[in-house]
């Protein structure tokens, strides 16, 4: 007797199939991820244009610091978006490095001096966990790259090296016992 697989019942496999609707909803996330990466562009641009009308009328350094270190955090999560489209997982160094720019630049964009000293020590604070969260993310392989199972990982690819270098040592010896 043929076993029936669990979801043959479900009222919404009768209707739509879930593998064709998960496959087009990743490509419509895909597009909308791409229609951000033309947003940011447009906004790196407009960031630009008035980095550049603030270089030629008055010199507000406050200002023009906020500006650049906003087209970093810009540049940050197009890279972010990029990881996105190619491995469809968001990378957590990324992000954390996305954070700690911002923190910085509410604090230059403030000013350290006119902080109290709460906020300063809850920033700092912060720091020091963005800070120790990058460092267990660069020292963590990725799980996407392990899974992936490419020479692009170099832990699973030194890995099925050492595999396939073992097996063909192991027949390499079979072959002289029996020949």
């Amino acid at each position: 007797m043929r076993k029936r697989s669990k979801s043959q019942f479900l009222l919404c496999d009768r209707w739509l199939n879930r593998h064709w609707l998960v496959r087009n909803m990743e490509a419509f996330q895909d597009l909308i991820v791409i229609v951000l990466c033309f947003s940011l562009f447009a906004l790196m641009f407009m960031q630009l244009w008035g980095i550049f009308i603030a270089l030629t009328q008055q010199f507000d350094y406050k200002l023009v610091t906020a500006k650049i270190l906003f087209i970093l955090i810009l540049v940050e999560l197009f890279r972010l978006l990029m990881v996105y489209l190619q491995e469809h997982s968001i990378a957590v160094g990324v992000a954390v490095e996305i954070t700690i720019v911002s923190v910085l630049r509410e604090v230059v964009v403030h000013g350290a001096l006119e902080i109290s000293w709460i906020k300063a020590a809850s920033i700092c604070g912060l720091l020091f966990i963005l800070g120790a969260l990058l460092i267990v993310c660069a020292k963590t392989p990725h799980m996407d790259c392990m899974s992936a199972n490419t020479k692009f990982c170099p832990i699973v690819y030194l890995e099925e090296n050492q595999k396939q270098k073992d097996f063909e040592l192991e027949h390499s010896r079979q072959s002289e016992e029996f020949g």
